[in-house]
């Protein structure tokens, strides 16, 4: 079975030094482990993110690449330049604050292996708030490429932080760009379906993700519901979804999105279980 695979993270000045640490361990600890962590700085961090990278460094010596960028530019820009340094065909995307699941690149590898047609292989994931002891909620998406792309002309058919994808695949679309922001992931992956990339979604967990309470306070307002319509009238221009999906998939979403905080909480939670 195919067991080389690098990983992708990068992480900025406010993430909390606790969660990174437990982040990338997680990842290292993986049943197939990786020798390929690459690891991108998105501008200057802190000392106490700065403590916890040179204690990783120590511990896992050449097997972490640290790519320190000057500033600031958005995740999709940080995981561009990141792709340049992984060494290998496949990369398991990770976030500087979300737990995986021991077997997960063990599991995705296994994917990869029984089916080289593939370019994307993402999978369940549980949320929790405090600790992974006590879940929150799951999203579960399609498993299989019709029904992803059918998903995937009103909501975003890939869990992100739990994706594994082919390198070659991600730079033959265009790599990650920030033209609609907290959409960077959804846009790469409708970009590469255009290219007859195929992608598929385990139906096990694979991830924990930390989903705080205020994330729905990101997820909503005028400026996200902009940013969102936006993005779906280029679905909808580009010939991916039609009139009728337009209007199934981004009203409701933009509707969500200038709802009060506390109906969006709920709508999210009846939505993810």
């Amino acid at each position: 079975m195919e067991t080389t695979y690098s990983v992708l993270m990068s992480v900025y000045h406010k993430e909390k030094p606790e969660y990174l640490k437990s982040s990338m361990e997680s990842m290292f600890n993986q049943t197939v482990p990786t020798d390929d962590f690459v690891l991108i700085c998105d501008g200057p961090l802190n000392e106490s993110l700065d403590a916890v990278i040179a204690e990783m460094q120590k511990k896992y010596g050449s097997s972490l690449h640290v790519v320190r960028l000057e500033k600031n530019g958005g995740l999709g820009n940080a995981l561009n330049e990141g792709i340049k340094y992984c060494k290998y065909e496949l990369v398991a995307r990770m976030d500087s604050d979300d737990i995986s699941c021991p077997d997960r690149c063990e599991k995705q590898l296994s994917v990869f292996r029984q089916h080289a047609e593939l370019s994307i292989v993402s999978g369940m994931i549980l949320e929790f708030q405090d600790t992974p002891d006590v879940i929150s909620g799951k999203r579960q998406l399609p498993e299989t490429h019709d029904k992803i792309c059918e998903f995937s002309r009103k909501r975003n058919p890939f869990n992100h932080p739990a994706v594994m994808f082919k390198k070659s695949a991600v730079q033959k679309a265009g790599g990650y760009s920030e033209k609609y922001p907290l959409f960077e992931d959804y846009y790469l992956w409708i970009r590469m379906l255009m290219k007859d990339c195929k992608g598929y979604n385990l139906q096990e967990p694979v991830l924990y993700m930390r989903t705080p309470p205020d994330m729905y306070l990101r997820r909503g307002g005028r400026k996200y519901a902009k940013n969102m319509l936006s993005f779906h009238k280029w679905l909808k221009c580009s010939g991916w979804t039609r009139n009728g999906e337009y209007i199934t998939g981004a009203i409701p979403h933009a509707a969500v999105c200038v709802m009060p905080n506390c109906l969006r909480y709920i709508v999210y939670h009846v939505i993810h279980g």
